[in-house]
């Protein structure tokens, strides 16, 4: 990691802004980490569609108000990229220096990525850079970012008065997060699976790297839609029914239709899910899932939760992305955080990153 200070992280999601800043302590010798600030402010329907910023007024408007709120002083942020406008690949390279890479790369990229060269930011990280394969060959991380998407998300942060100085992938915020939360065995192979409202982004580890990641278009707005289709009521009863609250008048609404409705839009999402992980399953010498972490604010729906276990056939368990960040509950309450802990997993590995640092 570059020596900077840590960032601001931002996580601009489909349905609202996430913010967050970490401070460093050394703690007994080790460096942790505390929470100094943490706000949400929920998005107007259709403020983000399919990754594009459909309102970008709104969005400027949510993140000015929670600077403003939680007094945060950092103007340098991190942000978070995903969807169709990113693209991931692990590919086989000869050996070489990640300096020497940065140059072929640029030559290389046309070959794996479905997008214009000069349309696309383009980074690398080498994965095993201590293997010593004897074909001669390294595992490369290859990320391609559209540039006008990108453009667009450093656009809003710039109006609302800040700098962003890293621009990460949701899949990596989230495994950043987690290596700092969570021991990583070296022989297991883990997936992480981060389900927001649109887009579920699905990370396979082994050995603590990166082997697989896809970013799925589907999520927890499937729910609410579903449910308003089916029951017919309207997007915001359709919404509180699907994270349990009801409606005053709940009598037209029966649990068990909720219910039946919730299952099979979660037999959907879990078997997109299976089908991302057969196809790594298909493609790798050595695939048994020992468990699947699962976070986003989707993440709390249990017929979800339930649908990955019996579907996959791993334990499921939801990450809470504060697990070894130091919370003060005079400051703040320690309920609110661990009901919205599933939510704010891509934040807190945004804020994890420093200024300056290159990008995965």
């Amino acid at each position: 990691m570059a020596k900077g200070k840590l960032a601001l992280g931002l996580d601009i999601g489909s349905t609202g802004v996430k913010m967050i800043q970490l401070k460093e302590q050394r703690r007994r010798g080790q460096l942790g980490f505390a929470l100094q600030s943490f706000g949400m402010k929920p998005l107007p329907p259709e403020a983000i569609v399919d990754g594009a910023l459909m309102n970008s007024t709104a969005i400027v408007q949510a993140i000015q108000e929670l600077m403003g709120e939680l007094k945060v002083k950092n103007k340098d942020v991190a942000i978070g990229v995903s969807g169709h406008s990113v693209i991931i690949k692990k590919i086989s390279m000869p050996r070489m220096t990640q300096e020497e890479l940065e140059e072929s790369i640029q030559w290389e990229a046309e070959q794996y990525i479905p997008f214009d060269v000069k349309d696309v930011n383009i980074d690398t990280q080498i994965l095993n850079p201590e293997a010593n394969d004897a074909t001669g060959q390294m595992d490369v991380l290859l990320v391609a970012a559209k540039k006008d998407m990108i453009n667009d998300y450093t656009t809003v942060v710039a109006e609302a008065g800040l700098s962003p100085t890293v621009v990460d992938v949701d899949a990596f915020a989230v495994q950043n997060m987690f290596s700092v939360n969570y021991d990583v065995p070296a022989n297991e192979t883990l997936v992480l699976i981060n389900a927001g409202a649109s887009v579920t982004n699905i990370n396979i580890l082994s050995a603590g790297n990166t082997v697989f990641t896809r970013d799925v278009t589907i999520g927890g707005n499937q729910f609410t839609e579903e449910i308003q289709k089916q029951l017919n009521v309207s997007y915001e009863e359709a919404e509180a029914l699907k994270i349990g609250g009801g409606r005053s008048d709940a009598d037209s609404v029966v649990p068990q239709d909720v219910e039946r409705v919730m299952t099979s839009v979660a037999e959907q999402v879990a078997g997109e899910i299976q089908r991302s992980l057969d196809f790594y399953a298909g493609t790798a010498a050595d695939a048994n899932f020992a468990k699947v972490f699962l976070s986003g604010g989707t993440a709390k729906i249990p017929a979800l939760f339930k649908t990955i276990e019996t579907r996959v056939g791993v334990p499921v368990e939801i990450m809470n992305p504060f697990k070894n960040i130091e919370i003060d509950n005079r400051r703040f309450d320690p309920t609110f955080i661990m009901e919205v802990a599933p939510v704010a997993a891509v934040a807190v590995g945004l804020a994890l990153r420093r200024s300056g640092d290159k990008l995965g």
